[in-house]
């Protein structure tokens, strides 16, 4: 039996690493993920961070146009619960809110 793993996210780069260390790290198929604004807008999460953020020297000028319009939500479908306690756990230490299990 499957389940599905959902938690959101406060910027872009809080979804983004947890991608990658479920696929890299633990195997889960790209597939089986999906990423998505919480809301009805674009966004790049609630405050800017990463890429979203000014550049060391040097740099073009300062931005303050990203898509800060609502949380970045982060569904990953499994087959294997031993991976679903994985999942959890990289939701967990890159600070996912709101985490449901389906």
């Amino acid at each position: 039996m499957g389940t599905t793993l959902t938690g959101q996210f406060e910027t872009r780069r809080e979804a983004e690493m947890t991608v990658e260390r479920l696929v890299q790290e633990y195997g889960v198929d790209r597939a089986s993920i999906l990423i998505a604004a919480a809301g009805n807008e674009n966004s790049a999460g609630e405050e800017q961070a990463g890429s979203d953020r000014a550049a060391g020297s040097p740099t073009p000028e300062s931005r303050d146009d990203a898509a800060l319009h609502g949380s970045i939500v982060v569904t990953v479908d499994l087959s294997d619960e031993e991976l679903a306690g994985k999942v959890r756990a990289a939701f967990v230490e890159f600070e996912a809110f709101d985490v449901e299990q389906d």
